[in-house]
């Protein structure tokens, strides 16, 4: 097709050989094929000129949609080889979806323009399920993994103590099970691993706080924290955020671990713009926290 088109715009075999870049008998023999397949002449031959026949000249626009469709097919193909098209899903269960997700997708998609990212925000187990499933690409939980079948890499981070900026533990380094007695201390909600550890550390000093306050994500409880006396044990990454909203972090003593797993499906592998994804996620993650586990779960 790109010699018969190269041979009506050129009008010779000769030009039309070096448009294509090839031998003028490999010009010829294309030609002679098509002209096979097709049962019919495409050129009158004059003189070493090539006029097309009125078949050819009805047949000129299909071929040149043609070639036009198979670019688009080439260059489609190199896009998703690339990793610059298609979609990827990626579900969170709340530490990461206010403060470091919505940054790290318009930078990603500053590059990747044409990759279509949704994101969900649900519970650890659900999100569990959906990349199971292969409903989902990506899912960030809180660990331990509640579903098998899932490749998962495991994240350990120190949680820090927040607190409005007028609030007087802004005034010390380090914050003690001591300095929370008789503050009000937002919780979250779902007897979490953080507020176990918390709970642990306050009944060994026999040291009691006020719960009237819960939340499902580390974020809200900032929100929380920025407008009035609440205080709270969240995680880094919301806790270390600059956000401008009058909120301090101190660090916390004895530590808080706060573990979270990235997870994909063990069964159907990343694509392309996916796998990017994967990728600047850990390395979010990897600022403020360490690989502890890289491991599969495998199917029972």
């Amino acid at each position: 097709m790109e010699v018969f088109v190269a041979l009506i715009e050129a009008g010779s075999v000769s030009r039309a050989a070096q448009k294509l870049n090839l031998t003028q008998p490999a010009v010829s023999i294309a030609l002679s094929n098509m002209e096979a397949e097709m049962d019919f002449r495409l050129f009158h031959r004059s003189k070493g000129f090539f006029v097309p026949t009125s078949e050819a000249l009805l047949l000129h626009a299909e071929v040149e949609q043609g070639l036009f469709a198979v670019s688009r097919i080439e260059q489609r193909v190199k896009d998703i080889r690339s990793g610059t098209t298609g979609g990827v899903s990626i579900a969170l269960n709340g530490v990461l979806a206010v403060n470091v997700m919505p940054q790290l997708i318009a930078e990603f998609q500053l590059e990747y323009p044409n990759v279509n990212v949704e994101m969900r925000i649900h519970s650890s187990r659900r999100i569990a399920s959906w990349v199971s499933s292969q409903q989902i690409d990506i899912g960030i939980i809180d660990a331990p993994i509640p579903v098998v079948g899932l490749n998962a890499k495991l994240f350990y981070s120190e949680c820090v103590c927040i607190m409005h900026k007028d609030d007087p533990l802004s005034k010390l380094k380090v914050i003690e099970p001591k300095d929370l007695e008789n503050r009000s201390v937002i919780s979250i909600t779902g007897d979490h691993l953080v507020d176990r550890q918390l709970e642990k550390h306050l009944s060994e000093k026999n040291i009691s706080i006020i719960r009237n306050f819960s939340s499902y994500y580390f974020a809200i409880a900032r929100n929380m924290v920025s407008q009035g006396d609440k205080i709270a044990i969240v995680d880094c990454f919301n806790g270390k955020a600059d956000l401008k909203d009058d909120v301090e972090w101190r660090p916390y003593s004895p530590k808080i671990s706060n573990e979270i797993a990235m997870v994909t499906s063990s069964d159907q592998p990343l694509g392309q713009a996916a796998q990017e994804i994967h990728n600047r996620l850990c390395k979010a993650l990897g600022k403020e926290s360490f690989l502890v586990e890289d491991k599969m779960q495998n199917k029972k």
